[in-house]
Protein backbone atom coordinates (compact mmCIF):
# COMPACT_ATOMS: atom_id res chain seq x y z
CA UNK A 1 0.00 0.00 0.00
CA UNK A 2 0.95 3.78 -0.96
CA UNK A 3 1.04 6.05 1.82
CA UNK A 4 -2.04 8.47 1.79
CA UNK A 5 -1.28 12.60 0.96
CA UNK A 6 -2.16 15.17 3.54
CA UNK A 7 -2.78 18.59 3.96
CA UNK A 8 -1.08 20.26 7.12
CA UNK A 9 -2.18 23.39 8.66
CA UNK A 10 0.82 25.63 7.06
CA UNK A 11 -0.92 24.50 3.73
CA UNK A 12 2.12 22.15 3.04
CA UNK A 13 1.92 18.55 2.59
CA UNK A 14 2.25 15.64 4.62
CA UNK A 15 1.79 11.44 4.14
CA UNK A 16 0.62 9.07 6.58
CA UNK A 17 2.52 5.67 6.78
CA UNK A 18 0.16 2.49 5.37
CA UNK A 19 2.22 0.13 8.39
CA UNK A 20 2.41 2.69 11.02
CA UNK A 21 -0.63 5.08 10.80
CA UNK A 22 1.46 7.83 11.27
CA UNK A 23 2.60 11.20 9.60
CA UNK A 24 5.92 11.59 8.05
CA UNK A 25 5.53 15.68 9.37
CA UNK A 26 3.71 17.68 11.95
CA UNK A 27 0.18 17.76 10.79
CA UNK A 28 0.29 21.65 12.03
CA UNK A 29 2.87 22.13 9.62
CA UNK A 30 4.97 20.15 7.69
CA UNK A 31 7.29 23.14 6.65
CA UNK A 32 6.99 25.02 10.05
CA UNK A 33 8.31 21.58 11.98
CA UNK A 34 11.19 21.60 8.72
CA UNK A 35 11.73 25.55 9.37
CA UNK A 36 12.25 25.30 13.18
CA UNK A 37 13.26 22.00 14.13
CA UNK A 38 15.65 21.09 11.68
CA UNK A 39 16.96 24.06 9.84
CA UNK A 40 16.83 26.81 11.83
CA UNK A 41 17.27 25.07 15.30
CA UNK A 42 19.84 22.66 14.15
CA UNK A 43 21.45 23.28 11.05
CA UNK A 44 21.84 27.09 11.23
CA UNK A 45 22.73 26.95 15.16
CA UNK A 46 25.11 24.56 14.41
CA UNK A 47 26.61 27.07 12.02
CA UNK A 48 26.53 29.87 14.52
CA UNK A 49 28.74 28.08 16.50
CA UNK A 50 32.32 28.67 16.79
CA UNK A 51 32.61 24.87 15.10
CA UNK A 52 30.12 26.20 12.65
CA UNK A 53 31.90 29.65 11.60
CA UNK A 54 35.23 27.61 11.57
CA UNK A 55 34.17 25.25 8.44
CA UNK A 56 36.32 26.09 5.74
CA UNK A 57 34.20 24.83 2.53
CA UNK A 58 31.37 21.87 3.22
CA UNK A 59 29.17 20.98 5.60
CA UNK A 60 27.99 17.72 5.67
CA UNK A 61 24.24 16.68 6.83
CA UNK A 62 22.66 13.09 7.71
CA UNK A 63 19.50 12.82 7.99
CA UNK A 64 17.56 9.44 9.35
CA UNK A 65 14.38 9.45 7.60
CA UNK A 66 14.60 10.36 4.21
CA UNK A 67 11.04 10.09 3.57
CA UNK A 68 9.33 12.67 1.59
CA UNK A 69 12.49 14.76 0.86
CA UNK A 70 11.30 17.69 2.75
CA UNK A 71 14.35 18.53 5.06
CA UNK A 72 16.83 18.18 2.35
CA UNK A 73 15.14 20.27 -0.06
CA UNK A 74 14.56 22.58 2.22
CA UNK A 75 18.25 22.55 3.29
CA UNK A 76 18.96 22.89 -0.27
CA UNK A 77 16.99 26.35 -0.56
CA UNK A 78 18.25 27.48 2.83
CA UNK A 79 21.93 27.26 2.05
CA UNK A 80 22.17 28.44 -1.74
CA UNK A 81 23.41 31.64 -0.23
CA UNK A 82 25.93 30.43 1.61
CA UNK A 83 29.53 30.01 1.25
CA UNK A 84 29.23 26.48 1.97
CA UNK A 85 29.15 23.46 -0.21
CA UNK A 86 26.31 20.39 1.26
CA UNK A 87 26.94 16.91 1.71
CA UNK A 88 23.59 15.14 2.52
CA UNK A 89 23.12 11.74 3.02
CA UNK A 90 19.77 10.35 3.49
CA UNK A 91 18.84 6.81 5.12
CA UNK A 92 15.45 5.55 4.43
CA UNK A 93 14.60 1.59 4.28
CA UNK A 94 11.08 2.25 2.66
CA UNK A 95 11.39 4.80 -0.13
CA UNK A 96 7.91 7.18 -1.21
CA UNK A 97 6.67 6.26 -4.67
CA UNK A 98 7.53 8.73 -6.99
CA UNK A 99 3.89 8.90 -8.36
CA UNK A 100 3.09 10.13 -4.85
CA UNK A 101 6.24 12.41 -4.69
CA UNK A 102 4.91 14.35 -7.60
CA UNK A 103 2.01 15.54 -5.82
CA UNK A 104 3.84 16.72 -3.00
CA UNK A 105 3.37 20.90 -3.03
CA UNK A 106 6.85 21.60 -1.28
CA UNK A 107 8.19 23.57 -4.05
CA UNK A 108 4.90 25.86 -4.43
CA UNK A 109 4.76 26.04 -0.53
CA UNK A 110 8.43 26.90 0.00
CA UNK A 111 7.66 29.73 -3.18
CA UNK A 112 10.83 27.60 -5.19
CA UNK A 113 8.20 26.86 -7.74
CA UNK A 114 11.20 27.27 -10.37
CA UNK A 115 12.95 24.41 -8.53
CA UNK A 116 10.22 21.94 -8.97
CA UNK A 117 12.62 19.83 -11.18
CA UNK A 118 15.07 19.75 -8.94
CA UNK A 119 13.22 18.24 -5.80
CA UNK A 120 11.80 15.88 -8.28
CA UNK A 121 15.67 15.13 -9.03
CA UNK A 122 16.25 14.70 -5.78
CA UNK A 123 14.01 11.59 -5.74
CA UNK A 124 14.95 10.17 -8.69
CA UNK A 125 18.43 10.03 -8.61
CA UNK A 126 20.25 6.72 -8.20
CA UNK A 127 20.49 5.12 -4.51
CA UNK A 128 24.08 4.34 -3.04
CA UNK A 129 25.80 7.13 -4.78
CA UNK A 130 26.66 10.59 -4.51
CA UNK A 131 24.59 12.70 -6.55
CA UNK A 132 25.38 16.39 -7.88
CA UNK A 133 22.00 18.12 -7.56
CA UNK A 134 22.99 21.58 -7.70
CA UNK A 135 27.07 23.42 -7.39
CA UNK A 136 26.77 23.51 -3.96
CA UNK A 137 24.78 20.95 -2.87
CA UNK A 138 25.75 16.65 -2.83
CA UNK A 139 22.78 14.29 -2.08
CA UNK A 140 23.33 10.71 -1.16
CA UNK A 141 20.30 8.11 -0.54
CA UNK A 142 21.07 5.01 1.01
CA UNK A 143 18.50 2.36 1.84
CA UNK A 144 19.95 1.46 4.97
CA UNK A 145 19.58 0.35 8.37
CA UNK A 146 20.84 2.42 10.93
CA UNK A 147 23.12 0.17 12.80
CA UNK A 148 24.99 -0.67 9.31
CA UNK A 149 26.13 3.28 9.19
CA UNK A 150 29.47 2.60 10.24
CA UNK A 151 31.12 6.36 10.24
CA UNK A 152 33.51 8.20 12.70
CA UNK A 153 33.35 11.80 13.29
CA UNK A 154 31.93 12.37 9.87
CA UNK A 155 28.63 14.57 9.98
CA UNK A 156 28.49 18.29 11.56
CA UNK A 157 24.55 18.13 11.87
CA UNK A 158 21.97 15.31 12.33
CA UNK A 159 18.52 15.53 11.60
CA UNK A 160 16.72 12.66 13.22
CA UNK A 161 13.68 12.72 12.12
CA UNK A 162 12.22 8.87 12.72
CA UNK A 163 8.88 8.05 13.54
CA UNK A 164 8.24 8.13 16.90
CA UNK A 165 8.79 5.58 19.71
CA UNK A 166 5.37 4.34 19.66
CA UNK A 167 5.83 3.23 16.38
CA UNK A 168 10.10 2.53 15.81
CA UNK A 169 10.76 2.02 19.80
CA UNK A 170 13.98 0.01 18.08
CA UNK A 171 15.46 3.53 16.47
CA UNK A 172 14.87 5.47 20.06
CA UNK A 173 17.48 3.51 22.47
CA UNK A 174 21.08 4.14 23.30
CA UNK A 175 22.48 2.06 21.26
CA UNK A 176 21.30 3.80 18.23
CA UNK A 177 22.03 7.10 19.50
CA UNK A 178 25.94 6.13 19.99
CA UNK A 179 26.15 5.28 16.58
CA UNK A 180 24.66 8.63 16.35
CA UNK A 181 27.16 10.03 18.32
CA UNK A 182 30.02 8.18 16.77
CA UNK A 183 29.03 9.70 13.12
CA UNK A 184 29.10 13.18 14.66
CA UNK A 185 32.81 15.28 14.28
CA UNK A 186 33.55 17.33 17.93
CA UNK A 187 30.49 19.41 18.96
CA UNK A 188 28.28 18.47 16.28
CA UNK A 189 24.56 18.89 16.26
CA UNK A 190 21.75 16.27 16.71
CA UNK A 191 18.45 17.62 16.30
CA UNK A 192 14.56 16.10 16.99
CA UNK A 193 10.89 16.76 17.27
CA UNK A 194 10.58 13.92 20.37
CA UNK A 195 11.37 15.13 24.13
CA UNK A 196 10.08 12.08 25.18
CA UNK A 197 12.31 11.53 28.59
CA UNK A 198 13.25 8.08 27.78
CA UNK A 199 14.90 9.55 24.43
CA UNK A 200 16.52 12.37 26.64
CA UNK A 201 17.96 9.04 28.58
CA UNK A 202 18.94 7.26 25.52
CA UNK A 203 21.25 10.10 24.10
CA UNK A 204 22.95 11.24 27.21
CA UNK A 205 23.62 7.68 28.22
CA UNK A 206 25.14 7.55 24.76
CA UNK A 207 27.95 10.48 25.50
CA UNK A 208 25.33 13.46 24.11
CA UNK A 209 24.92 16.61 26.03
CA UNK A 210 20.94 16.84 25.95
CA UNK A 211 19.04 20.50 25.76
CA UNK A 212 15.31 20.54 26.04
CA UNK A 213 14.01 23.43 24.13
CA UNK A 214 10.70 25.44 23.11
CA UNK A 215 9.05 23.37 20.20
CA UNK A 216 7.11 25.10 17.10
CA UNK A 217 4.18 27.09 17.99
CA UNK A 218 1.87 23.61 17.61
CA UNK A 219 4.67 21.50 20.24
CA UNK A 220 5.69 22.40 23.52
CA UNK A 221 9.33 20.89 23.44
CA UNK A 222 11.85 19.51 21.24
CA UNK A 223 15.55 18.30 21.89
CA UNK A 224 18.69 19.17 20.48
CA UNK A 225 22.15 16.84 21.37
CA UNK A 226 25.29 18.23 21.28
CA UNK A 227 28.62 15.83 20.94
CA UNK A 228 30.55 17.68 23.65
CA UNK A 229 34.52 17.42 23.55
Amino acid sequence: MKPKIEITKDGSSTLVHHKYNAHYHSTFGAIEESDFVYINTGLLYFLSTESGQNLKQSCSVLELGFGTGLNAFNTLLKTEDLPLNIHYLGIETDPVPMDIISQLNYPEQLLASHKTEVFKTMHQTIWEQPNQITKQFVLEKRKQDIMDLKVKNEYNVIYFDAFGPAEQPELWTESVFKRMFEALQPNGVLMTYCAQGAARRAMQSAGFTVTRLPGPPSKRHILRAIKSC
